[in-house]
């Protein structure tokens, strides 16, 4: 075991720890986060509009009339169909950021309009009764500044910023007066830079458009969407996915956030496809979404410490073991990990490494499979919080379906079984060093 984490430390924790501090992997991390409170508000919307109660939907139309579930899903829409929007500014913003030389926000603007330009601006409709399609333009696809419009949202802000970076640090700009405002300087300074970045975007839309591919959107989709859709959406990629992000915190670097660069466009993607067949009343294509792992998979967590946590409440003899469930328990029922992983420590310490890892591998294949074959209904991609606690989150998240919960029960049973005998030798040793100690404390001779 010790030779195993002489490894991790030796070997894996560098490589972990400069992938956490690039730029680029750090600023999409952070930046996709700006889209997420936007969801969140548009899934209480949605949760409103979908409340499984008996005899709700005719309340509601008797009450706000027949269009009431129609009207409700305005912001639902309103937040999820500009998720590729928020990421594209927010990623441009923080790669920015991290520069220290572009100004950030104009960055983010730039990146913008640089996406926007890339998205065909024509639509196809077919009228009401009629069988022909007919090409509309002067539109811009919702389907394209939503989830599907996601992973090239983060390519051109990434280039965009880049292009806008160089150009300003070889100090192509247009410089004011003293004298003149800031802001109206800073627009200034940004013309050269943006219209040489805009310029670029719009060559290479031109130079796609001359080969099969029709679009941007259609060559990025298709060169890193399906292999990251694959890595990030089936039951393999999940099951290696978990036990990165175990390993690497289990030598105290943050799995979620290194990991997340590369797993949350793919399930936010995925959520939304999701939602979009949830409220059009078909069938949910996905099980892998930003729910199922962290509403199913780390109840408590990552290493789905909930179970460890209720472990230590009930059968702790160590008086720090028993302490540490008083401190870390409230925390673990909101998914938050840190007290008991750096309290027990799960860190670097032999003992829990197996469970830890274990444990979310388990609770994958469980509940890919429960709900794969239907015994368990899929995330319904409402985008709840990952600290609503357990049992709440599984029913809310699934539309309503009680299975949902029920899962999430059996999975805390399940990680408690599992972490059990290691949890027993732990605290036995615990308890008696916490004996020893006290026995020394009482032999010893007085002053």
């Amino acid at each position: 075991m010790n030779k195993f984490y002489a490894f991790l430390e030796n070997r894996l924790a560098p490589v972990a720890a400069k992938l956490s501090a690039q730029r680029h992997l750090a600023s999409v991390r952070d930046g996709i986060m700006l889209a997420m409170p936007f969801l969140i508000i548009g899934s209480v919307f949605m949760i409103i509009q979908y409340l499984p109660i008996p005899g709700y939907e005719d309340f509601m139309a008797n009450i706000f009339g027949s269009q009431w579930q129609v009207k409700l899903g305005y912001p639902v829409e309103a937040s999820y169909n500009i998720m590729a929007i928020l990421a594209c500014f927010g990623v441009a913003y923080r790669l920015a950021e991290k520069y220290k030389t572009a100004d950030p926000l104009m960055s983010g603007a730039v990146a913008l309009v640089s996406f926007i330009l890339t998205i065909p601006q024509i639509t196809s409709f077919t009228p009401e009764g009629s069988k022909t399609a007919y090409d509309v333009g002067g539109v811009i696809p919702t389907i394209l500044t939503g989830s599907q419009g996601l992973f090239v949202a983060i390519v051109i802000a990434l280039g965009a910023t880049e292009i806008f970076r160089v150009i300003f640090e070889k100090n192509w700009v247009i410089k004011m007066p003293d004298g003149v405002p800031e802001a109206v300087g800073k627009s200034f300074i940004a013309l050269i830079p943006g219209f040489i970045t805009i310029t670029t975007v719009w060559i290479l839309r031109l130079l796609i458009e001359l080969t099969p591919f029709s679009s941007i959107n259609e060559i990025i989709s298709t060169v890193i969407g399906i292999p990251m859709h694959y890595i990030g959406s089936t039951l393999p990629g999940m099951v290696v996915t978990v036990i990165i992000i175990a390993l690497l915190w289990s030598i105290g670097l943050h799995g979620d956030a290194i990991i997340g660069a590369f797993t949350n466009p793919v399930w936010l993607a995925n959520m939304d496809e999701n939602r979009a067949a949830f409220q059009a009343g078909k069938e949910l294509p996905n099980v892998v979404t930003q729910q199922f792992y962290e509403l199913w998979i780390v109840p408590g967590g990552t290493g789905a410490l909930l179970g460890l946590v209720i472990l230590l409440f009930w059968r702790a003899k160590s008086k720090q073991m028993k302490q540490l469930a008083k401190i870390s328990g409230p925390a673990s029922v909101f998914n938050i990990s840190e007290p008991i992983v750096f309290g027990v420590p799960i860190v670097l310490n032999p003992y829990f490494i197996i469970p830890f890892v274990l444990t979310p591998v388990l609770l994958v294949i469980m509940t890919y499979f429960g709900m794969e074959s239907g015994l368990v209904a899929k995330p319904a991609g409402i985008a709840l919080p990952w600290t609503t606690p357990p049992i709440i989150s599984g029913f809310l998240a699934t539309g309503g379906k009680i299975s949902g919960s029920i899962m999430q029960i059996i999975n805390i049973l399940v990680a408690m079984l599992i972490y059990w005998p290691f949890f027993k030798v732990w605290d036995a040793q615990k308890y008696k060093e916490e004996q020893a100690l006290t026995n020394e404390e009482v032999g010893s001779p007085k002053a």
